[in-house]
């Protein structure tokens, strides 16, 4: 139960940079935002456990490429342009998404009990979405980008073997940080200086956000299955939603509350069968 409660704290984490884009970042670039999440958090956790990197060279760069270099961006950029309701919506289709690259990639196909859950969801985060929002192409082609980088990396931290998950974090936003900064320079020019409006913001999406989320998640993906991280990762919208009329002042309807309500049913449906599949093969093992 505890890993898959940590697992949760991700997405949650996660569907909380919309409202800090909201209240602390507006007027921050998102190229700047996306070095500022990334480097101060390798960092710490360099400080924390340092050490030589859990996996070779090219594979760590090509993972932090993926996870940090191209995501970070996208997913500012998606944060800057849409309603937060709209992203975590789009960013919800990673369950579709990776059991799509998992088929194309591994050839394997999807199990239609897990297939039908993640379609519920998906339902569940298209209710969710405000109808009245306007749909910025850019941001929406963003979010979906950025969501099919994490399907990726995903299936790549899944399969190679890595035992320091807490290092891997620390060297993916480190390395991942010290790459943007240059890209960011390049496209937005110098950065501006970090006011103590935005401090906040930046402490947040740093700290919480990458620091510890970004461990919290690749460790996930080792202990509970890329699988059910991607169903749990529907959390997000529902994160998001929660905040933005919490804190940013956004309204929900009745299609918005159904909609959060067969988020969390797909999310328990996929644990009991979880949980179910897990005890049946412990009795087989046990006969065995």
């Amino acid at each position: 139960m505890i890993n898959y409660l940590l697992a949760a704290t991700v997405p949650i984490l996660w569907g909380s940079t919309y409202a800090a884009v909201s209240l602390f970042l507006h007027d921050m670039s998102p190229f700047w935002v996306a070095v500022w999440r990334a480097l101060p958090a390798g960092l710490l956790l360099m400080l924390l456990k340092p050490g030589k990197p859990p996996l070779p060279f090219g594979k760590l760069t090509l993972l932090t490429t993926f996870n940090i270099v191209a995501f970070f961006p996208l997913l500012f950029i998606a944060a800057y342009r849409l309603p937060g309701s709209v992203a975590g919506t789009l960013g919800a289709t990673l369950p579709l998404q990776l059991m799509f690259m998992q088929w194309l990639v591994e050839g394997k196909k999807p199990e239609l009990k897990m297939l039908s859950l993640a379609l519920l969801g998906l339902s569940g985060v298209v209710l969710i979405l405000n109808p009245t929002a306007d749909i910025d192409p850019v941001g929406a082609a963003a979010a979906l980008a950025a969501t099919a980088l994490v399907a990726r990396a995903t299936l790549w931290l899944k399969n190679w073997p890595v035992t320091d998950i807490f290092r891997l974090t620390a060297w993916q936003l480190t390395l991942g940080g010290l790459m943007l900064a240059p890209i960011a320079f390049l496209v937005e020019g110098a950065p501006k200086p970090i006011t103590l409006d935005a401090l906040p913001g930046i402490v947040w999406v740093s700290v919480l956000n990458s620091a510890f989320a970004y461990w919290a998640f690749s460790r996930s993906i080792k202990r509970i299955g890329p699988d059910a991280m991607a169903m749990i990762s529907m959390l997000n919208p529902v994160a998001a939603v929660t905040l933005g009329i919490l804190l940013v002042g956004e309204s929900l309807g009745p299609l918005q509350w159904i909609g959060i309500g067969l988020v969390l049913l797909s999310l328990l449906l996929m644990g009991r069968s979880k949980r179910r599949l897990a005890k049946i093969a412990a009795q087989k093992a046990s006969l065995g």
